[in-house]
This record gives C-alpha cells, sequence and structure tokens, in this order.
C-alpha cells in the first residue's frame, strides 16, 4: 500500500469534459483497429463521496471547493503525523477504534490514499458520485431487500468473547465480528478488493485506488491495484449462460461511437455490493475525454434490491505511477490469530 499523495501546490489534475458531446474524431489517439485507444494507468482516489448530504448540491464553487480541500490537507497533516513511542499497549477488550482499525488501532492515517480533490467534470467540482436520482442518494431499497439485509450476516458487536458467552448465558448472543473467519469480508481474506474497488461498479476507496486498462480487439481488460483482480471484457460477445456466475460477474463490451459500453451480469451471490442480489445488473461507459482522462459512467439495476435504477459518473485521470505486488496475506495477522484462538482453544 504505497501512498502517493501530491503537494497541494500540483495544478488540478482531474480535468474532464462533457462526455456526452464526444463525437468521434482523429484528434484522439487510436488502437491499429481504429478505436479510440483507452489503455493506460489511471489513479482515481477522490474526496467526492458516492453519496452526498440531503439537500447538498451536486456542485461546489471553486471557492467551496478550495476551502474543504484545504480542511482535507490540515487534517491529514495533523493525523499524518509521527506516533508517540512510547504509547501504552491497547487496553484489554480494545481501544475503541472503529472499522478496519479492528478495535485495537489496526489503522492509522498512514495507510490511507483517498486523494486530496473532488472530482471535476465539466469544469466543476462534484460533491457526489451518484448523478441520478438527481439528489445524489442510492434509492430506497425495497421492503424485500431490507428484510434481506437485516437477516444476513448479523454482526453488532465488534469484539468477541465466545467463552464469556458461554459463561454467562445472559451476555449478547449475536456472533462476534472475529468469531469466525468466514465472517471477515472478501477484501480481508485476500480474496477480492473491498468497497467495490475492483467493480462492477469501480468506485474510489481508502487506498489502492490504480486501474489498468489493456485493449485488443477482442477483450478490454481492467486490472485493479487491490488484490490484482482482473475483469476481462469479451467484445461484441454473448453474456454466458445463467448458470455460469462469477464474483465480478460476466462482462461483455461493445462500441457506441467514441465510448466502450459494457454490460455486467451472472453475478455470484457471494459478492453482494451494498446488499444487491446475483441479478444486479451494471452497464458502464467509458469515454475519452481528453490525452489524460477518462469519464467513467455507470448505471446500476436490481429490481429486488431498489426501488429504481441508479447512476454515477466521475473522472478517471492518468498517472504514471505503477501497479506493484499487492501484499494482503504478508501482513494479515486478523485471519491467522482467529484460527490460531479456535486451535488453542481446543486444547483445552
Amino acid at each position: 500500500m504505497t501512498q502517493r499523495y501530491l503537494p497541494l501546490i500540483v495544478g488540478v489534475w482531474l480535468v474532464a469534459g462533457n462526455a456526452a458531446s464526444q463525437t468521434r474524431t482523429t484528434s484522439v489517439a487510436r488502437t491499429p483497429d481504429g478505436h479510440v485507444d483507452l489503455q493506460g494507468t489511471y489513479d482515481v482516489a477522490t474526496l467526492t463521496p458516492l453519496e452526498r448530504a440531503a439537500g447538498q448540491p451536486l456542485v461546489l464553487t471553486d471557492e467551496e471547493a478550495a476551502k474543504l480541500e484545504k480542511q482535507v490537507a490540515d487534517r491529514k497533516f495533523r493525523a499524518g503525523l509521527p506516533s508517540k513511542g512510547d504509547r501504552d499497549a491497547p487496553p484489554v477488550g480494545g481501544d475503541g477504534s472503529p472499522g478496519a482499525a479492528g478495535n485495537v488501532g489496526g489503522y492509522n492515517n498512514f495507510w490511507i490514499d483517498n486523494g486530496t480533490r473532488y472530482v471535476m467534470v465539466d469544469g466543476r467540482k462534484r460533491m457526489s458520485v451518484i448523478v441520478d436520482p438527481p439528489d445524489g442518494r442510492i434509492p430506497p431499497m425495497t421492503p424485500q431487500a431490507q428484510q434481506r439485509t437485516a437477516s444476513t450476516g448479523r454482526v453488532t458487536r465488534a469484539t468477541s468473547d465466545e467463552q464469556a458467552r458461554e459463561d454467562d448465558p445472559g451476555l449478547d448472543p449475536t456472533p462476534g465480528a472475529y468469531d469466525d473467519p468466514e465472517r471477515r469480508p472478501l477484501g480481508e481474506r485476500c480474496l477480492l478488493g473491498f468497497g467495490s474497488t475492483s467493480g462492477p461498479p469501480a468506485l474510489p476507496v481508502l487506498y489502492n485506488n490504480l486501474h489498468q486498462i489493456v485493449q485488443t480487439p477482442e477483450h478490454v481488460i481492467i486490472l485493479n491495484e487491490m488484490v490484482h483482480d482482473a475483469r476481462i471484457v469479451r467484445m461484441n460477445a454473448p453474456h454466458f449462460p445463467s448458470t455460469i456466475r462469477k464474483w465480478m460477474g460476466d462482462s461483455v463490451g461493445r462500441w457506441d461511437g467514441d465510448t466502450l459500453v459494457v454490460d455486467t451480469t451472472n453475478f455470484t451471490d457471494k459478492t453482494r455490493f451494498r446488499g444487491a442480489t446475483e441479478n444486479l445488473h451494471v452497464v458502464e461507459r467509458f469515454t475519452r475525454v481528453d490525452a489524460k482522462t477518462l469519464l467513467y459512467r455507470f448505471t446500476i439495476e436490481d429490481a429486488a434490491t431498489w426501488t429504481k435504477p441508479w447512476t454515477g459518473e466521475y473522472t478517471w485521470p492518468a498517472t504514471d505511477e505503477h501497479l506493484y505486488e499487492y501484499a494482503c496475506h504478508e501482513g494479515n495477522y486478523a485471519l491467522g490469530n482467529i484460527l490460531r484462538g479456535a486451535r488453542l482453544k481446543e486444547t483445552k
């Protein structure tokens, strides 16, 4: 997990244009078969969240964006100061740090690389990736989906103390987050990038936001930095039968003028993008805006999960950075310790 923070004095690197007005021209680089060349490595790290708060506008003024970006930069600077070497160990039972910190302070700002700028589209900074619905919010879940997600994988406690629950039946019987290795998310198990970084849809996450596109007449490959997930898009091909399902779905592509359109179905029931079912349907559109920028647009539909389809878009800026080996298991103590704890308990 390398950091790629850029000095704030660097000019705005998210340069975009109106993809809807793009027409087939000879001014852009093309592959030997005549299609727009989308190849390259892109760093999609951004401060722009997927959704925006209720009542917020889609776009920011330059002054508003500069103020918010400076606040984030100042906060990151303070959070990035070296930790005290003589600090005490975390207290028994954890220090209360949430999420990926694992209740023991496992993550700090050193690991975070979520960008320094808001996404710019059509020359305006965006406050959300979602553009439809117009309020920038994911549509409500269907009653069926609400019931399904409420009963799936319920974990209410961040810590695990199975022995204590055996000694005191009155304690919360809900399984703890670390009671079973299968309860850990796919990203922690080094099986799939977390937060839908692998796609589809491909969304920005806290770190490892590089994507590399390799393009041939028959295939387009999207290689992701996290876990090295590689999505292979088969061009001008039919979907596999519904009996063949993949974690990142079955992606087939076609050209709509100078825009690459990727249609993905045939998901499994293991990935569950934001509670979706295996019937999730994602349509992505990749459009070259200029020599160093792609506009990525996606539409998501799952009638069993959301009351209506929803759409998002953001820019993919090119980078000179390279994708390096992603080390996951090498520093992954969580799963090993879960298994070691179980084996130790068996010896008692």
